[in-house]
């Protein structure tokens, strides 16, 4: 199964504080040991929400909305994709993690949708186009 593990962003990171050599050290290590065991697919952090931007849809409609964002807490600091057996898989693995930020913080797991999950609205030609930009950006 994959999942999308995210670090939950904190006042200090909206704020581009940057974390130290050493935590950049110890999640370098982390990093290492996931790809190792196989189960890193992607991984990166995220500039404050002030960089980013969201778009809005209201039917045909289309409204840009430029960061920052509020609620701290709900925002996104960075991201890792990675392939487990299961989600106490995932959660072992987010237990060993360093702490991500400098005071009190969150990784949030959820599991990625699977052609599978959507039942009959995957028909063959969807499935198959879907593998074929898997293979695409798995450079194949």
């Amino acid at each position: 199964m994959r999942v999308m593990v995210m670090v939950k962003a904190t006042k200090d990171s909206e704020a581009g504080v940057m974390p130290s050599t050493g935590l950049l050290e110890a999640m370098g290590r982390y990093n290492e040991e996931l790809v190792e065991a196989g189960i890193m697919l992607a991984g990166e952090g995220l500039h404050p929400s002030s960089k980013g931007r969201r778009v809005a849809f209201d039917g045909p409609e289309r409204t840009v909305i430029d960061g920052p964002f509020a609620e701290t807490g709900e925002l996104v600091a960075g991201f890792w994709l990675w392939e487990v057996k299961d989600m106490a898989e995932a959660v072992e693995w987010v237990k060993r993690c360093p702490n991500p930020m400098n005071g009190p913080s969150e990784i949030e797991i959820r599991p990625v949708f699977e052609a599978a999950d959507f039942g009959d609205a995957v028909t063959p030609e969807v499935a198959e186009r879907e593998d074929r930009l898997r293979d695409r950006l798995a450079g194949g």
